[in-house]
């Protein structure tokens, strides 16, 4: 195993990402998809996409930790409850590490800006489903092997969107309201970005300054972001983020695809 302490970049660039970290934690409390932001923006610095990927587990880690103990002390989720998805979920998300972990860098060099770019492209046209919650309803415990499974490995190989693909595959499978689904989505995105975290940890693929530091500010912009996110802002400022996000992994596609 090969620890990675630092990537080497200017303090400038350090600066930047940590910028990014602040600014991706901020927007993912308000309007979600900050790994959208960060991931890319790892890939755009130079980062080799084995360690782009294992750095920004770690720095989401710290945001999906966060996230999910809110949850759960409120009462917002309950683990009992969600028993096989929890199991599923990391069942999925280390195979997932494991698969990204063998892939080519070059093929990721290639998939990940496209992954990143086709999350971006839902997230800006995508609605919210209508639910009707039923408090006295079960929780399909069945239905949660195929999507806990799917999601954990798709969060283990790239991870982008996986959040928001969380709450609204929650919002059509069970009768949940739009606070619970966000409940569960941010609980199993801490369990895949931990499982797969500890195989990019084991693998030497982790940037620990770099994630530290990013993670921090992370956390950070999270905090301030939940206390800002009011009126009609996550309204202005989710088209704006995703463009964002759009315009640096047309870059990303530009470099890898066609440079």
């Amino acid at each position: 195993m090969i620890l990675s302490l630092d990537p080497g970049f200017e303090l400038t660039t350090l600066l930047i990402l940590a910028a990014v970290a602040f600014l991706a934690g901020f927007i993912d409390a308000i309007a979600g998809g900050g790994g959208l932001l960060t991931l890319p923006a790892l890939l755009t610095v130079g980062l080799p996409p084995h360690l782009a990927l294992g750095t920004n587990k770690l720095c989401a880690t710290f945001g999906s930790a966060t996230a999910a103990f809110t949850f759960y002390k409120r009462k917002l989720f309950s683990p009992v409850h969600w028993r096989n998805a929890l199991i599923g979920t990391a069942v999925g998300a280390l195979l997932g590490a494991l698969i990204a972990h063998w892939l080519p860098s070059q093929w990721l060099n290639q998939l990940l800006p496209l992954v990143v770019f086709a999350c971006g492209l839902y997230l800006l046209f995508s609605k919210t489903p209508n639910s009707t919650p039923d408090a006295n309803a079960p929780i399909g415990q069945k239905r949660q092997w195929p999507q806990s499974v799917s999601l954990g490995f798709y969060d283990g190989v790239a991870g982008p969107g996986t959040g928001a693909f969380w709450t609204v595959s929650s919002l059509l499978l069970y009768p949940l309201d739009l606070v619970r689904a966000s409940g569960v989505a941010r609980s199993m995105n801490f369990v895949s970005n931990a499982c797969a975290l500890s195989v990019f940890i084991f693998t030497g693929q982790v940037a620990w300054l770099l994630g530290l530091g990013m993670g921090l500010t992370l956390m950070l912009g999270a905090y301030l972001g939940a206390r800002t996110a009011i009126g009609g802002g996550a309204k202005f400022i989710r088209p704006v983020f995703i463009m964002v996000v759009l315009a640096l992994t047309l870059r990303l596609v530009w470099q890898h695809w066609l440079g």
